[in-house]
């Protein structure tokens, strides 16, 4: 792995935007603190960064939040059809980015009328979502999973809470089984699609993905049910089974991963921030204030690819030429000393990035099904284990050496065993 301030490459493609400045991205070990990359990468190119992806591709990192706002919001400059990128000759079959950028006939890679008719699918199999159901749902499977480590007065919360919480919740919601091997074995896939480790493949696992989603789509054909892959199937909109897919594996990715690490990144937060300390048992106003100040200073979601050039353009300075990726900055956009010239972020302000801006945001009401999730889980645990206690330093807490997604290697705990 190559540090934050490793040299840049000799030279690079041809066609690049990248210059001499261009920072690596790939297998960066910056990811314990960020924000200092992003400070650095500010000072020295401004709003727009020329950045180096895995195999020294070429791409832009857009690190302003005003300029982050402005690709989402014009779909017309900034498209979301990765067939548009111009290094495709340089992109081999195992790329480890293929899952994010590789293009499937799926929401996220739609535009114009049909992305608006996929979506409005998606967001309407939502909203059949009953969100007091829901908590209700999750406070159920948060009692189950904390009822199996209670008396033992020690947990680790990555994996024996968060991230088995957020799966079970999200399988549920989408008619798949909450529980067993075959759908372990999914979330695994699914984790190694969207956050490889070394040694890791994430192309294969992504087709595993498919393959299940397909089987699950399969299924709710034959006998529909009250969950959101049949108000899919048996939406007027008409998609094909191959649509329908594709859509959920974008819909199970998206409240996943990403809920987990925002219900750790939030009770790390309760457990470490003084300001917390005094509030943290059954404290409710205080959960809603850390879930909110997670979303803009430890966002799950780091950076998305992305969006690709229409035509040549500028931005922040830059020359965009048509056909070249920019990676969204949310976390980087999010602390934009631009918006917080004094660096205080408000955590009673919702303005942030966190589930993107424009057309292709995370579509409603996927962020408040999220926060039903992520809130229920954080309640529970707190009022279910009131003296709940890092095992560990606060700063012996290592992030997941990733530029895409903000989580935790583990998060282990203590606490008075409570007998069952």
């Amino acid at each position: 792995m190559t540090d934050a301030g490793s040299s840049s490459p000799p030279e690079a493609p041809a066609g690049c935007p990248a210059h001499a400045g261009a920072v690596r991205l790939a297998g960066l070990e910056y990811q314990q603190t960020p924000s200092q990359l992003y400070r650095e990468m500010r000072r020295n190119h401004g709003a727009v960064a020329p950045v180096l992806l895995d195999g020294d591709i070429p791409a832009w990192l857009v690190l302003g939040y005003s300029e982050v706002s402005y690709v989402t919001s014009h779909d017309e400059l900034f498209a979301r059809d990765s067939r548009r990128w111009n290094q495709w000759e340089h992109i081999p079959a195992d790329w480890p980015l293929l899952p994010f950028v590789g293009y499937q006939p799926s929401v996220l890679f739609t535009e114009g009328a049909e992305h608006r008719r996929r979506a409005g699918v998606i967001t309407e199999a939502l909203e059949g979502v009953d969100q007091f159901e829901l908590a209700r749902d999750c406070q159920q499977i948060a009692d189950r999973l904390i009822s199996d480590f209670a008396g033992s007065g020690q947990a680790e919360l990555m994996s024996a809470y968060a991230h088995a919480l957020a799966m079970r919740a999200a399988v549920r919601m989408c008619g798949m089984p909450a529980t067993g091997d075959d759908t372990q074995q999914f979330v695994e896939d699914l984790r190694i699609s969207l956050d490889a480790a070394e040694g890791d493949d994430p192309v294969a696992a992504y087709g595993r993905v498919g393959a299940r989603i397909q089987q699950l789509v399969k299924d709710k054909r034959d006998r529909p049910g009250p969950d959101v892959t049949s108000r899919m199937l048996l939406h007027p909109a008409g998609l094909t089974d191959e649509e329908i897919v594709q859509d959920l594996i974008s819909v199970i990715a998206a409240a996943q991963q990403p809920t987990a690490n925002w219900i750790c990144n939030t009770l790390r937060l309760l457990l470490t921030d003084e300001r917390f300390a005094l509030n943290v048992s059954g404290g409710r106003l205080s959960v809603g204030e850390a879930l909110n100040e997670v979303l803009w200073l430890d966002t799950p979601t780091q950076n998305f690819i992305g969006r690709w050039a229409v035509r040549d353009t500028q931005l922040g300075g830059r020359q965009i030429r048509a056909g070249d990726c920019l990676v969204l900055g949310l976390a980087a956009a999010n602390t934009d000393p631009q918006i917080w010239p004094d660096s205080y972020v408000g955590a009673e302000n919702a303005a942030h990035l966190s589930f993107s801006n424009g057309e292709h945001r995370c579509p409603y009401p996927a962020p408040l099904l999220a926060d039903v999730i992520a809130r229920t889980a954080v309640e529970t645990l707190l009022e279910r284990l009131p003296d709940l206690v890092l095992s560990v330093e606060p700063e012996e807490l290592t992030w997941r050496p990733s530029i895409w997604m903000r989580g935790l290697t583990s998060l282990p705990v203590q606490f008075t065993p409570v007998v069952q």
